[in-house]
């Protein structure tokens, strides 16, 4: 019987639980991503906080993908070692020590283009001090709340005053806006519709600040439920991140898009409790556990492998088919959310078309500290 296209050959098989990914697919989903900008490799800044690999964003600049957007410190120090020209942290550098690590790495990086969001004059006057204090240079988006209500400067106020003021401030490089809109959810005709809605009221405000500056602003926007919106808007760098290994929630919430699931659990059956259930080694600790238990991952060895409960390093699997199974089997699992999930393993299983496990990559920027 030919190989399920997750089945790893079970002699160069490691002790579980262990995260795989598998590097044709992943290859396959950056390809498909770029040609759904039509190849104009100029509208992708993808996130890399999904993957956290330096191998990974060496495949980004392989492809001739120059920029990428980031959530932490040590995920942008990452991209700097893999020198990648242009690395965009969307995070807010708030307080004296954010504002410090942000400002170290850039002084140790100064061949690369660094940038950050903001959302409120007072951090920009703070950075801005900072650069004056350090002959340093801050590179800004101002990041618009369009309703998620996580950060960001509500896109139906004065935020166009805010960036008047900001390009005003020394040692400050006003880039233009950030968007992100996560909240939108549907269809993809209702995802597209909601960011329209907003998309245009923005787009006439930073044209008013356009004509106000004599410059032309960035805009960097959506995530991987908008992206295929995104996608399409001229003048616009979309930043989806999921992409790379994709999961089970995009599987089922965003069936217009199509990437396939690069990245799997592998647990193994330790013990049979009961005639009708499956005790595994995949627990709290081996995969996010943020959903209920049936929203936490895809079995791919049977569908009738039903959850029932999870602690710490355990999951027990009710067994509704007639398929018996021994203690030390693998069981294979596509996780229901892989961006928390890559982030709570130290190494990374590099599996390939033959289904070798070939290579092991270390999650480096799943650290809280690199070097800075």
């Amino acid at each position: 019987m030919e190989q399920k296209w997750w089945e790893i050959n079970p002699d160069i098989l490691i002790d579980t639980p262990f995260l795989a990914i598998y590097s044709d697919r992943v290859r396959y989903n950056i390809e498909t991503l770029i040609a759904s900008v039509n190849g104009d490799l100029t509208k992708l800044r993808p996130h890399v906080k999904t993957h956290k690999l330096g191998e990974i964003l060496q495949l980004f600049r392989d492809y001739g993908i120059e920029k990428v957007k980031c959530a932490t410190i040590p995920e942008a120090e990452l991209c700097a070692l893999y020198n990648v020209p242009d690395i965009l942290l969307a995070y807010q550098p708030a307080g004296l020590l954010k504002q410090h690590r942000w400002l170290k790495l850039l002084q140790n990086y100064p061949e690369i283009s660094f940038s950050t969001i903001v959302d409120n004059f007072e951090t920009v006057f703070e950075l801005s001090k900072l650069g004056q204090d350090n002959n340093q240079t801050f590179g800004v988006y101002i990041d618009i709340n369009t309703g998620m209500n996580r950060t960001g400067i509500d896109f139906k106020s004065n935020w166009d005053e805010v960036m008047c003021k900001i390009a005003e401030l020394s040692n400050i490089q006003l880039l233009g806006i950030h968007i992100y809109d996560g909240h939108l959810h549907g269809t993809e005709e209702e995802r597209a519709y909601a960011a329209l809605e907003a998309f245009e009221i923005i787009k006439d405000k930073l044209y008013s600040v356009e004509q106000k500056l004599n410059y032309k602003l960035k805009i960097v926007a959506g995530g991987s439920g908008t992206f295929p919106f995104y996608a399409i808007q001229e003048g616009v760098e979309c930043s989806p991140g999921t992409f790379v290994f994709w999961d089970t929630n995009y599987q089922i919430n965003l069936p217009e898009q199509k990437f396939l699931p690069a990245a799997i659990i592998a647990g193994t059956i330790v013990s049979k409790p009961t005639e009708n259930t499956l005790c595994i080694d995949i627990g709290y600790k081996a995969v996010a556990s943020e959903n209920s238990l049936d929203k936490r991952f895809t079995v791919l060895n049977d569908v009738n492998l039903i959850p029932v409960s999870q602690s710490e390093e355990h999951l027990v699997l009710q067994n509704n088919g007639g398929k018996q199974y021994n203690l030390g089997e693998i069981i294979y699992a596509v996780p229901y959310h892989i961006c928390p999930t890559c982030a709570l393993y130290e190494t990374v299983q590099v599996v390939n078309a033959q289904h070798d496990i070939y290579d092991q990559w270390v999650v480096l920027a799943r650290k809280r500290k690199i070097n800075i």
